[in-house]
């Protein structure tokens, strides 16, 4: 059984001093924070350190890496909050960013420190081939690492695919519960760990005990609400393709590669409809759906991602499944879009 959280800022010391590899302060030292670390750790297949949230992870990834001089390649299409951060914080430190769609054309990963991948994108789901780009970029002497927020490790091994580390919020799908923040990065690489590990040491940025023992006790649920969530996914994607309102229909479940590369698919689906007002409409006249910016949660959701500035129409919903019978959910999804098309 998951032992209760401990709260502890100071622990006890030796009288005579500090000794290393001892809980002495909860800034670097926690139990409950290490068993999440374990649990993830061994999903991931690698070592692993949490964050306060899954961009304080991908923060420690990119200023423990990145030098002055250095390139990033990031995802054109990914998570708009890396793209802010690349264009502000590390265009002042000097440091170059090239963007590249998902699934490609590439450019030469020549001259390049870090590629940063996210399969599936966020908020497009496009995929890309894990091990071809890593390949690719370790041939040209560039690190790799890939955002595994949406796939989470129960359905998405990155380093068993020759990625150099994995970052991800854990806040999505691995906790689930829609509750709480959390990131990680997990790596086989003792160099990049220890990196981060001092940042997070320096920067503050950990999660506190309670966080991670939501999260603990949230993945033993993980498998459940996954298949559940992939199940609804499939289900919603037919319908919206059946649906005339709807338009641009995308779940990951219809690539090969999605089959190659991940064990269970995730219920995330996106669709276009014809207007931000007819997503109104839509969100208003479902009983099921909530309006929220997050995914992964118990709850299906919606997000129209137009609105923070992601490179989509006004109408883009990225729609999250949740563990809902998938009846009651295809029944509601009907009638709300049947309203939204009265507009």
């Amino acid at each position: 059984m998951l032992p209760g959280p401990v709260f502890a800022a100071p622990y006890h010391l030796d009288p005579e001093g500090y000794t290393p590899g001892v809980d002495g302060y909860g800034r670097g030292d926690n139990p409950t924070r290490r068993l999440l670390e374990s649990a993830i750790g061994e999903l991931e297949g690698g070592d692993c350190l949490a964050f306060a949230s899954g961009q304080a992870a991908i923060t420690a990834l990119l200023l423990s890496v990145l030098r002055t001089g250095d390139t990033l390649m990031i995802p054109s299409d990914g998570y708009y909050n890396v793209r802010s951060f690349a264009a502000s914080t590390l265009a002042r430190l000097g440091v170059t960013t090239v963007e590249a769609p998902t699934a490609g054309p590439y450019p030469s990963f020549e001259g390049v420190r870090l590629v940063l991948l996210e399969t599936p994108a966020n908020p497009g789901l496009d995929l890309v081939d894990i091990a071809a780009v890593a390949r690719a970029a370790h041939a040209a002497g560039a690190l790799v690492a890939v955002d595994n927020t949406t796939a989470t490790p129960l359905s998405q091994r990155p380093l068993e695919l020759d990625a150099d580390v994995v970052v991800a919020s854990g806040t999505k799908a691995l906790a689930g519960h829609s509750d709480m923040l959390l990131g990680y990065a997990a790596t086989n690489s003792a160099e990049l760990l220890d990196a981060m590990r001092q940042f997070r040491t320096l920067a503050g940025a950990v999660p506190s005990p309670f966080e991670c023992w939501l999260a603990r006790r949230s993945m033993g649920t993980l498998a459940l609400r996954l298949r559940q969530q992939s199940t609804n996914g499939a289900a919603v994607a037919a319908l919206l393709r059946e649906h005339p309102l709807v338009d641009a229909v995308r779940w990951a479940g219809d690539s090969d590669l999605a089959a190659r590369q991940m064990r269970i698919i995730p219920g995330l689906v996106s669709f276009e409809l014809p207007s931000a007002e007819h997503v109104a409409a839509f969100l208003r006249a479902s009983a099921l759906v909530a309006a929220a910016t997050s995914f992964g949660g118990l709850h299906s959701s919606a997000d129209r991602r137009h609105q923070w500035g992601d490179s989509v129409p006004p109408g883009f919903v990225r729609f999250s499944c949740g563990v809902e019978d998938t009846e009651d959910l295809l029944a509601d999804l009907t009638q709300a879009l049947d309203v939204a098309a009265k507009l």
